[in-house]
């Protein structure tokens, strides 16, 4: 057992740790973005292979305090780098810097990137080279005021990277924010789901990979693959296990409109890069559009609308009136359903016309966001409780 860094999203947390539960990890503590928690190998597979909600999965090697970047160097230097990697082998160093001490992570990866190289200098009269692109191993330093923590990366590329997405749409949602997002509306991989305005579908197909039991590790490879003591039989065993838990069909319907034709271009390719297209009802639609169909009670919608001042190729309204009309076509056309919204934009939300039963503060990259819940109801709320 050691201990092990699982990094995510403000407002993730908590979900992020009820997934490592359900992998095995022990003595699971949430912390800003982040979760820390002790496992073995096993465990450390399984929450790269399994966690929809991480960014990465790090494994602590030294922490220490240091107050200036000579101390910081020596320290660094101190580490036993040749249980981790060979002078043939390639490097990287990301850093996270906050505080007063250290004020720029490039330069703190910089001095990291010495320390290794010094190290092996001196111990094997050669230094080894740097790739960052696709070392060999991947460091990671995260300095908080004097406090320092290194690790090695057993991710690599974040795990947000799903390895499914082909093309983007302008302001793409982020894979692992779509699955927190799922993860927070209590979804129940029953009740059937529509995103009216998909842009590259990526809530559509995170909540076809949970409704289908997949891993959202499965299309992908990570940097402990490249760990000298990486067992390949383990985690050969492991995919396994997850080919062998994929369920043959989604356990709920799941749609995604969208009245954009290139982006439902860009959505069609990356679903059918997940080889999910036969699973996700994908159509242009315009959300703002009457139904007449009367086959939308009962479901749960979630959309993530633009949050700027004007919409690109639209009427030219203002997002206060674009945001009174998705209220407006919420009331009308989707009694008895739960619409989630995600948005940036925290004054035009407030102009829905709805009460929201529950409010989440998320980021969306740097932009902070709400995450709102509206119930709808056919006629009043107090009468469809008497139904």
């Amino acid at each position: 057992m050691f201990d092990i860094i699982a990094t995510t999203f403000f407002g993730l947390e908590n979900v992020l740790a009820e997934e490592i539960k359900n992998i095995g990890g022990q003595n699971v503590q949430p912390i800003t973005r982040a979760v820390i928690f002790k496992g073995d190998n096993e465990a450390l597979y399984r929450a790269n292979l399994w966690c929809r909600t991480a960014l990465k999965i790090l494994v602590p090697i030294q922490t220490f305090k240091a107050f200036n970047d000579k101390e910081f160097y020596d320290q660094a230097r101190q580490i036993n780098w040749q249980r981790y990697m060979a002078v043939d082998d390639t490097f990287a160093i990301d850093s996270v810097a906050s505080g007063p001490i250290f004020t720029h992570s490039k330069y703190l990866a910089l001095k990291c990137k010495d320390a290794i190289a010094d190290y092996f200098r001196d111990k094997r009269g050669r230094r080894p080279n740097v790739d960052v692109e696709y070392p060999d191993l991947r460091v990671n330093v995260h300095a908080f005021n004097s406090e320092i923590t290194i690790s090695i990366d057993s991710t690599g590329i974040p795990m947000s990277k799903r390895g499914y997405k082909t093309r983007q749409v302008q302001a793409p949602l982020n894979e692992v924010m779509a699955a927190g997002i799922l993860k927070l509306t209590d979804w129940d991989c029953q009740t059937p789901l529509i995103d009216p305005m998909c842009g590259s579908a990526t809530f559509a197909t995170e909540a076809c990979m949970m409704a289908m039991d997949i891993a959202p590790g499965s299309y992908r490879n990570f940097a402990m693959e490249k760990w000298r003591d990486f067992d390949s039989k383990l985690w050969g065993n492991l995919r396994q296990e997850a080919k062998d838990r994929r369920l043959p069909h989604p356990t709920a319907t799941i749609a995604a409109y969208d009245r954009d034709p290139m982006a439902l271009d860009v959505a069609s390719q990356n679903i059918d890069k997940a080889g999910l297209s036969e699973y996700i009802d994908l159509d242009r639609r315009n959300f703002f559009d009457a139904l007449t169909d009367g086959t939308q009670s009962g479901k749960l919608l979630i959309m993530n609308p633009p949050y700027g001042e004007r919409i690109d190729g639209g009427s030219g309204d203002d997002m206060t009136d674009f945001y009174r009309q998705i209220g407006d076509s919420l009331k009308q056309n989707y009694a008895n359903s739960r619409a989630w919204i995600l948005s940036g934009n925290l004054d035009a939300i407030k102009r829905i016309g709805l009460h929201p039963s529950r409010k989440i503060k998320l980021y969306n990259g740097a932009i902070e966001c709400r995450l709102e819940c509206f119930e709808l109801y056919d006629g009043s709320k107090k009468r469809a409780r008497e139904k």
